[in-house]
């Protein structure tokens, strides 16, 4: 038998790495790996990386800092499936990182992302695939790389997939990708709405709750919620409001069912089915506050149609929304209140609610956050709009006082609607009145400088509101209210232009506050808008017109007319005619001037001084002048000139001089002490002269005052007695003319004129007075324009119509209406009123007939 031999074993090629196993302790080490050829090494480096990345961020930082994003990124496209996939998973964990979402961005991840998601590949690279992508989604940029680059077609897709973490991942994705609009109409077409719905009947409910909230994103558009509504899905949304144990989707749900109830078909259907009733029982039980206010909000969002607050109202909506108010929660009170303003365009609804709620509306004005502020005062503008009884309930409730100090309020929406209000109760005359004695124009005259363009609107038309009762008037003015409500005459915006010219047509009803917007510069811009056929609006011509009318003097200056209903009151003065761009002089600036050698400024006062210290009291107790009607002024006037007498040289001294009531007084104190002894005349005289110089330092620090002027109190009592009687207008007319000449020098022949030396008499006045004001009962040589100014001075205080027109070269007439006898043979003919210029100053009392050429001789040299 022979010896076995040992069979030898045959040695491995000499080019053949012999196996080598590694036991890696650093990350470093293992992201040296992924530049392996090796597919084995990749996958298990991989998945060395996966479970690292996994226990933090802190890891997942590490591992960007070691580069190893760059190469995982390209492994993502490996042919091998396992490297593959174990790539695709170590990005998915590591993409929640901000850092490592920025730097794939960089890379441009998206595309090769979204070609892992096609449906031969593995169920583990579909999970990670979308949760990267979910991630990345976040940021704008990657959702419209994923929208362009086709990714919305493969992740509804995965709706449907049997993995939930890949239905998770997919509806999140979707859920970030639909905040940009423009995906609505593409998720339409890939007909989203069943796998969603069908996601609501999944058992994790973090894939109800993101597809819940996918839905009310996308039901914000009509062609969707239709869908939506034929594919049963309401049915879906009310049944997990019914489910109790559903409880933690109820808020999502109503916001769904809330975009829904915008249209009426589908309100109308849930109606039918009772679901409507369920919503608002539904509500009415919750303890919720996001659940409220989320019903609060479907129902305003429904009531924005009219058929929809019909269908509202049938079910008694209000009742819910008033037991809303009470809830102890900021956000429900809100939603509350914007639901009662959407409901109020229904008359029936806004009757109700102003029955049930404004008490509770009114509570909330009280509080201290400023959206529920504005919540409640914007439910009370649209209550208050066009109904009085909603008006008197908001006013019964104690809501003036809340009202007007929310003009003072940091929310712009809540200034402008607590404006509205009060100005919807001011159409009722007592509430109006109750509101000024809380100091209303003191309040608005900070809402009339704010910059918002609604506030600014507002509170000019409640200016314009409240500005029809004088005290209010004085308020606004005493405020500073008046320079503001000028400033938005400049505004661009119409609407606020309007109502500012609306404001200032209305606050110039007096002379003080027309004379105070004047010298503010609402004349010129008012002027400067009525040039511009944009600007220009309804109220701009009627505000410039009344502003003139309620101040003769810059009117006459301005436009040298003033017409019969014109009436020349006391303080009226004529400085002659004014340039453009030249500040308009107020009498008191013009009496202050030096001694000049300009043309004198003739003025009016035939108001003795004890009305002017009445006056003066009254302005300084803050009560406006009264400007008294022509007639009333006229009788007043003649009651007071006959009840004085007035010794003769003692008129013409005070008539003379700007002399004081404490001269006269001192004058006749002494006269009274004639009969006493002298030492007590002394002592008199010595107390009254320390009484007089108190009162003239009493005088200096109070308003100027301008002097009376007697003698033209002389000429009204005198054409009063001697005038009025007369029986006809023209005997009047021809009777004042005379009167009128006779004052004034007399007649003038017309080739005497040039001798007349009417400037030298004027300057004499001038230099006598050491003022270039003088007063026109001092004039007795006056040429046309002071015989025309006193003609229209008496004619306004006796009851004759006429006008003063400012000519050319010191030229100025009158015109009056006179109606001529009817033909003879022909009794009861009435002609109609004929124009004439009043001859003052040639023939006096001749008439002259307006457009003849004695009238054009008599106007022009």
């Amino acid at each position: 038998m022979g010896k076995k031999v040992k069979k030898e074993v045959e040695p491995p090629p000499k080019d053949v790495f012999d196996p080598l196993l590694i036991e890696s302790k650093t990350a470093a080490t293992v992201v040296l790996m992924l530049s392996s050829p090796e597919e084995e090494v990749l996958a298990k480096a991989c998945d060395a990386l996966y479970k690292f990345a996994s226990k933090g961020d802190e890891n997942k930082v590490t591992l960007l800092g070691l580069g190893a994003v760059e190469h995982l990124y390209k492994l993502i496209s490996h042919e091998d499936p396992i490297v593959r996939r174990n790539a695709i998973m170590v990005l998915g964990i590591m993409a929640s990182n901000y850092d490592v979402k920025k730097l794939l961005r960089e890379l441009d991840v998206t595309n090769s992302l979204i070609s892992q998601l096609a449906p031969e590949e593995d169920v583990v690279i579909h999970e990670f695939a979308t949760l990267c992508l979910a991630h990345m989604a976040v940021e704008y940029t990657t959702k419209a790389q994923i929208f362009e680059q086709g990714g919305l077609e493969p992740l509804v897709r995965l709706l449907g997939s049997p993995d939930p973490d890949v239905k998770k991942n997919s509806v999140e994705c979707i859920y970030l990708l639909v905040q940009d609009f423009q995906s609505h109409a593409a998720l339409r077409a890939l007909n989203v709405i069943p796998p969603l719905l069908e996601l609501l009947k999944s058992e994790y409910p973090v894939i109800q709750l993101l597809a819940l909230k996918t839905l009310e994103e996308i039901s914000k558009d009509g062609e969707t919620r239709i869908i939506l509504g034929e594919n049963k899905g309401l049915d879906c949304l009310l049944t997990i409001l019914e489910t109790n144990e559903f409880g933690d989707l109820h808020v999502e749900a109503l916001a769904v069912l809330g975009n829904c109830l915008e249209d009426a078909h589908t309100l109308q259907l849930i109606q039918q089915t009772g679901g409507l009733k369920k919503l608002l029982s539904f509500v009415g039980v919750s303890t919720v506050p996001d659940i409220q206010k989320n019903a609060a909000k479907a129902i305003t969002r429904a009531a924005y149609d009219s058929e929809n607050r019909k269908i509202l109202k049938e079910e008694e909506v209000e009742k819910c929304l008033v037991n809303l108010l009470e809830i102890d929660n900021d956000g429900v009170k809100v939603a509350a209140s914007q639901a009662i303003s959407a409901m109020c365009g229904n008359l029936a609804s806004k009757r109700a609610l102003g029955l049930q709620g404004i008490p509770q509306l009114v509570q909330l004005l009280s509080s201290h956050n400023e959206e529920v502020k504005e919540a409640a005062v914007t439910a009370l503008a649209n209550l208050t709009a066009a109904s009085p009884g909603n008006a008197s309930a908001v006013a019964e409730a104690e809501a003036i006082k809340p009202l007007v100090n929310i003009l003072n309020a940091q929310r712009d929406g809540a200034v402008a609607n607590a404006v509205t209000v009060l100005t919807n109760l001011a159409t009722q005359e007592p509430l109006r009145l109750n509101i000024q004695s809380h100091g209303i124009m003191t309040a608005l005259a900070q809402p009339l400088r704010s910059t918002n363009n609604q506030v600014q609107s507002k509170a000019a038309f409640a200016v314009a509101a409240f500005g029809c009762d004088a005290d209010a008037r004085t308020e606004l003015r005493n405020a500073g209210g008046l320079g503001p409500l000028v400033e938005l005459l400049h505004s661009k915006d119409k609407e606020v232009r309007r109502n500012a010219s609306l404001a200032v047509m209305v606050c110039a009803s007096d002379e003080l506050t027309a004379v105070e917007l004047c010298r503010l510069g609402a004349l010129d811009i008012l002027e400067e808008i009525n040039l511009s056929i944009v600007r220009k609006n309804n109220y701009s011509e009627a505000a410039l017109e009344k502003l003139l009318d309620n101040n003769l003097s810059q009117k006459y200056s301005r436009m040298g007319y003033l017409s019969s209903s014109n009436i020349i009151a006391d303080g009226f003065y004529d400085c002659g005619q004014i340039k453009p761009g030249v500040k308009f002089l107020s009498l008191e600036e013009l009496h202050m001037q030096e001694l000049t050698d300009h043309r004198a400024t003739i003025f009016i006062n035939a108001k003795p001084q004890e009305d002017l210290a009445v006056e003066e009291k009254a302005q300084d107790s803050s009560y406006e002048q009264t400007i008294l009607s022509p007639s009333i002024s006229r009788k007043g006037s003649r009651e007071k000139a006959s009840s004085m007498v007035y010794p003769m040289e003692e008129k013409q001294e005070l008539s003379g001089q700007w002399s004081s009531l404490s001269k006269s007084s001192t004058r006749e104190k002494v006269r009274k002490g004639k009969g006493k002894k002298e030492e007590e005349k002394m002592k008199e005289v010595t107390q009254i002269i320390s009484k007089e110089i108190q009162e003239e330092i009493n005088l200096e620090n109070s308003h100027w005052l301008p002097p009376p002027d007697f003698i033209l109190l002389d000429y009204i009592n005198d054409a009063s007695k001697t005038i009025l009687p007369l029986t006809t207008t023209r005997e009047q007319v021809v009777a004042l003319a005379q009167f009128v000449a006779n004052k004034m020098g007399g007649p003038i022949e017309r080739d005497k004129l040039h001798d007349f030396s009417w400037e030298l008499h004027i300057s004499e006045i001038e230099f006598e007075l050491k003022c270039n004001v003088v007063p026109i009962g001092k004039v007795k040589k006056g040429t046309f324009y002071h015989r025309a100014l006193l003609f229209k001075v008496i004619a306004d205080r006796i009851g004759i119509r006429c006008s003063l027109v400012r000519g050319e070269y010191n030229r100025a007439w009158n015109e009056v209406e006179l109606v001529d006898d009817s033909p003879q043979g022909i009794d009861g003919l009435l002609l109609p009123p004929q124009k004439y210029i009043v001859d003052l100053m040639f023939e006096p009392g001749f008439l002259i007939k307006q457009g003849s050429a004695e009238a054009d001789q008599y106007k022009y040299i």
